[in-house]
């Protein structure tokens, strides 16, 4: 066979895609820009483990790597009593719970996973962008010199230096506007109380700082205190520390001696890329932000995709790796999950249009239960929050009381049902005119309140 592939950074979709390519005895090659003992941010994460038995990748225990479930959260709004917290309600089922690890043991997970299988792995290696003949892209560019493919796989991230740097005329969206990222600040810092004492111990604060829509989170373990500071407009340094200060006010279980991680990052939380294919080129991860938009996981997602982008290029048996043969990639993935999360990044948009004392208020009254505060990484559907309550009536005339919150969500219903019918209409077969008409429609359900606001 002997197709040449690039995988363009080490994102988790992008190692497994490498992966099972490799072993189809295709001719894989990821360069990564970090050193190979500086992979992964120094913090754990959270992803849903049935992922790995997707593309056949060995569960942590079978390979030596720690991990524990992650616990349930508890939920706050910006000025939330105990009395009136909403604590998650996950059952205890492995089929529905996510495990915990350190993000580095993810990385030597999945990247044994790919080096095993027969990719390799070139670290160290900076990309400064695609290479292009006409329409199609053909390697990339790097401080090392460039790099030729048959094919070229996007693992490089939200704001990947790829596809920033496509052509304008391919369609595909280059970069998240307002509203669709976070900028989180993440820190482990010292644990000064018995940690037996903290009833809450994974504290989610929802819009809890006037300076930025955005969430906080303290999760307490045994001997160190987690924070995580997320807002939709830029942080710097100084706002951090002020933030934290604040929290700490409140919060005797976040001790003031970082310990470990402390680094700025950006998370995707919106829908999916509405194009994420061309001629050479295929995004995966958040480079086509697969993220579930509610709580910017995406770990699991990537990797269960990365199954389906390789059987669509394996199946070109002519290896043309056009836009035309790639983009089954992209219609079986909106098929199996894309129209499913993106409606999710309309609910998640409604944070950006009511104040803190409309989410005080759906809190105080009841409006926001555990039914709906109950997310995990299988929580890829609007419809995984639907469910029977006796009490919606009840919900429903307190949402009354409100009628500026009320005339806010009847919008993100709307918004929902006009979403549902496009996604309907995304194209079977490729066409760049058709998936470009397409595009314009999808990303617009998005943007149009955005727009309004002045956000975009």
């Amino acid at each position: 066979m002997g197709k040449k592939i690039i995988v363009a950074g080490a994102g988790h979709g992008g190692l497994t895609a490498a992966a099972l390519l490799a072993k189809a005895g295709y001719d894989v090659t990821i360069y990564e820009r970090h050193a190979a003992d500086n992979m992964g941010y120094d913090w754990t994460d959270i992803f849903d483990p049935k992922a790995l038995d997707v593309v056949g990748c060995p569960r942590p225990e079978e390979v030596g790597l720690p991990w524990e479930w992650k616990i349930d959260m508890t939920f706050f709004g910006p000025h939330t009593t105990q009395d009136k917290k909403i604590r998650q309600r996950v059952p205890d089922d492995p089929q529905e719970m996510e495990i915990k690890m350190e993000r580095s043991d993810i990385y030597k997970l999945l990247i044994d996973f790919a080096t095993g299988s027969g990719a390799k792995m070139e670290y160290g290696v900076n990309i400064k962008g695609p290479i292009m003949d006409k329409d199609r892209v053909i390697g990339i560019s790097t401080d090392k010199g460039d790099f030729f493919a048959d094919l070229v796989i996007d693992a490089a991230g939200a704001e990947s230096v790829i596809r920033t740097k496509l052509p304008d005329r391919l369609g595909i969206q280059k970069h998240p506007t307002w509203g669709e990222k976070f900028y989180v600040y993440r820190a482990f810092y010292d644990l000064p109380v018995d940690p037996a004492t903290v009833d809450d111990k994974y504290k989610v604060m929802l819009y809890p700082d006037p300076e930025s829509i955005g969430i906080g989170w303290i999760a307490t373990e045994d001997t160190f205190s987690d924070l995580l500071i997320g807002h939709m407009d830029p942080l710097t340094m100084p706002e951090v520390e002020e933030i934290a200060e604040r929290y700490r006010k409140t919060n005797p279980q976040l001790g003031t001696v970082k310990q470990r991680g402390g680094q700025m990052v950006l998370i995707p939380v919106r829908q999916p890329l509405s194009i994420m294919v061309a001629d050479g080129y295929a995004a995966i991860g958040d480079s086509a932000f697969m993220t579930v938009p509610i709580i910017g996981s995406g770990i699991g997602n990537a990797i269960k995709n990365s199954k389906i982008l390789a059987e669509t290029i394996m199946a070109d048996t002519a290896g043309t790796y056009s836009a035309e043969t790639l983009w089954d990639y992209q219609y079986r993935y909106f098929q199996t999950m894309g129209k499913n999360i993106a409606p999710l990044a309309l609910v998640k948009l409604l944070l950006t249009r009511i104040s803190q004392d409309q989410l005080d208020f759906a809190f105080n009254e009841g409006i926001l239960t555990w039914h709906e505060l109950t997310i995990t990484a299988n929580h890829t559907s609007l419809w995984k929050f639907l469910h029977f309550d006796p009490n919606l009536p009840k919900r429903g005339l307190a949402l009354l009381k409100d009628k500026d919150l009320l005339g806010k969500g009847a919008g993100v219903v709307a918004d929902v049902a006009a979403c549902l019918v496009i996604e309907q209409f995304l194209p079977k077969k490729y066409s760049r005119a058709k998936v470009k008409a397409w595009a314009k429609a999808y990303d617009t359900v998005f943007t149009h309140r955005l727009k309004a606001m002045g956000k975009v």
